[in-house]
């Protein structure tokens, strides 16, 4: 039998290296960017077209490269960082892997000039799915510029999995704020479809996050500082009130590089416990900085997560960190003692004799006997008895508890009267709501049971699918129309659904970068609930779009029906209750919710005979 084991081409091997490294073209965008940082750079410019899919260039002004150096930048495990294993455990820059060129351009056309500042002439090379094309020396300036072209040209399966125009534009400024976020001693500046998104100047690290999220953080954070032997913590947290309905202000960096980590997430939240109300989510930007044989970096191909070496420890230093910096500035609720009414012991009368405080002893009772008498207060006995009398039908001695003769009469009658107003107020039906979440009324074979949330939800579905199917649905405007700043990535997302969320009712037009002036909207939004409610349906919209990949109408439809209907815990009046039952059973799938919850529950008669067998 001959042999069957052999070894992959490189241009091959480069593009399953490729699978693993460059998901998207906002992966190419974050290994680019991170080795203009290496390189030294004081000014980085980004410029992508048609979501990264056309175009990604990086421009920085760095240390450049050396002919040789530009050349061996796109080989398989070329680094200038690692020398032996033991420097895997003391590094603090970005790239390190030598994966990251290769990778990028064994999947699409790579064009790069590169130059040192103390030579004449710099390099220019082109590569095409791993294979050079050219490589001449020209006149550039210092430093790097790189070009990615034509992102999966040669793996079109791949091309064609990537999201929307939309979508991808979000990551990409995802990581470009992530990277912008922990070196304000670095300008970058953002431009997509020849249209400047973001320029930073450089800054201190408040000011950069102010300028990456909008001019109204100014006010909203609050510091963060905790030295100690094991790590430094440093950053800001931003005010419980500013909490947010969406995900996607939470950032955690270690030695400068933005990480994930589910467990310091709980830490922060943990911290904040008390202060937000339930599925609120808190901004926050927090910097560790940490001795690197400490942390593994190296567990996975993007380098975005971390191990500690005592997790649980990091844990309580964080927690703490948080709750002082809330603390320190006022936020967590104190006892005021100035005010606090407990506190306040009135003058003694003058004239009037000072009595000596006395309590009643019961002289007989023993400490030591194993059977005492169990006492009670006035209150507990006057209960006892009352409840006594209830069930034997009579009468207290002491008067204290009488049942009128006319109780039963009365609760009759007042029964009487609840129903014949139900039946009256709305069409003859008995209708009642159960702990502010089921509507129950009765069908010929038995009990009919109706989540309120679940069946809005259906309700508002079919409703907003047909608005968006070219039939625009009535927009209440606004007295006074607000403005609304959103992060740069949420922004793209209304820029993408505005047709559609027009043709719901809502009367929005862009104001600035990121801020949009909301001039009207769908009926029975309240005005003080227009920010929260996009901002509901901008995470429903993300949450639906990756993890179910829906199609954008029936997205936009399903996240503002789940946004917009009742809650469980809303009081219903007999009227609400009869018109949801009857637009309920008017849908086309009127017993599921859009996200395939059961809507109705009939408990037959038959099965509530059973029960009492």
């Amino acid at each position: 039998m001959s042999d069957i084991i052999k070894l992959l081409p490189d241009s091959v091997a480069n593009q399953i290296a490729a699978g693993e490294v460059i998901q998207r073209p906002a992966s190419a965008v974050k290994e680019l960017l991170e080795n203009s940082i290496d390189s030294g750079a004081s000014e980085i410019k980004l410029i992508i077209k048609d979501a990264g899919k056309t175009l990604m260039q990086v421009i920085d002004n760095g240390c450049g490269m050396s002919e040789t150096d530009a050349r061996m930048s796109f080989e398989r495990h070329a680094t200038s960082k690692i020398q032996s294993a033991d420097d895997l455990f003391a590094i603090r820059t970005m790239g390190f892997r030598g994966e990251a060129l290769a990778s990028i351009a064994a999947i699409a056309h790579v064009d790069i000039k590169s130059k040192l500042p103390d030579i004449e002439l710099g390099s220019h090379i082109s590569i095409e799915g791993s294979e050079v094309k050219a490589q001449e020396a020209i006149s550039c300036p210092d430093g790097t510029n790189i070009s990615v072209k034509n992102l999966f040209f040669n793996v079109p399966a791949r091309r064609n999995f990537l999201k929307s125009d939309t979508v991808e534009t979000r990551h990409i400024i995802e990581e470009f704020n992530r990277i912008a976020l922990v070196n304000p001693d670095i300008e970058f500046s953002l431009v997509h479809n020849e249209r400047r998104i973001l320029k930073l100047p450089i800054s201190n690290l408040k000011q950069r996050i102010v300028g990456v999220m909008g001019s109204n953080y100014s006010q909203r954070l609050v510091p963060v500082e905790q030295k100690t032997d094991k790590v430094n913590i440093s950053g800001f947290i931003g005010k419980p009130e500013f909490a947010k309905k969406t995900r996607g202000e939470q950032y955690f960096f270690v030695n400068k590089r933005f990480i994930k980590h589910p467990y310091l997430n709980h830490a922060v939240d943990n911290a904040f416990q008390e202060l937000l109300p339930s599925k609120a989510f808190p901004s926050y930007f927090i910097y560790f900085d940490i001795d690197p044989k400490q942390i593994d970096i190296n567990i996975h191909p993007t380098k975005t997560e971390v191990n500690f070496q005592d997790n649980k420890l990091i844990y309580a230093i964080l927690r703490a960190a948080i709750k002082q910096g809330l603390g320190k500035y006022n936020i967590t609720p104190t006892i005021d003692f100035d005010i606090e009414q407990s506190f306040n012991i009135p003058n003694h009368p003058q004239g009037k004799p000072i009595v000596n405080p006395f309590q009643k002893i019961k002289t007989e009772y023993n400490p030591f006997e194993t059977h005492q008498p169990k006492f009670q207060s006035q209150r507990e006995r006057s209960n006892a008895e009352n409840w006594d009398v209830l069930f034997s039908g009579e009468k207290t001695k002491n008067n204290l508890f009488e049942i009128p003769d006319t109780a039963k009469d009365t609760d009759k009658h007042l029964v009487e009267s609840i129903m014949s107003n139900i039946e009256n107020d709305y069409q003859d039906r008995k209708i009642f709501q159960i702990q502010n979440r089921f509507i129950l009324t009765f069908i010929k074979s038995g009990v009919l049971i109706i989540s309120q949330q679940n069946a809005h939800e259906r309700i508002l579905y079919e409703r907003f699918l047909k608005m968006l199917e070219n039939k625009k649905g009535p927009s209440q405007q606004e007295l006074f129309p607000q403005s609304i700043h959103f992060t740069p990535g949420d922004a793209e997302i209304i820029k993408d659904i505005r047709k559609d969320i027009l043709n719901v009712g809502f009367d929005i037009e862009e104001f600035g970068r990121n801020t949009f002036v909301v001039n009207g909207t769908p009926p029975d939004i309240s005005n003080s609930n227009i920010k929260e409610t996009l901002e509901g349906i901008i995470e429903n919209y993300k949450k639906n779009m990756l993890d179910l990949h829906l199609d954008r109408k029936i997205n936009i439809a399903r996240s503002m029906a789940v946004n917009l209907s009742v809650k469980a815990g809303k009081k219903l009046q007999i009227e609400e209750m009869g018109i949801l039952i009857d637009e309920l059973f008017a849908c086309q799938i009127p017993e599921k919710s859009p996200g395939g919850k059961s809507t109705i529950h009939i408990i037959s008669f038959e099965e509530l005979s059973a029960i009492f067998k």
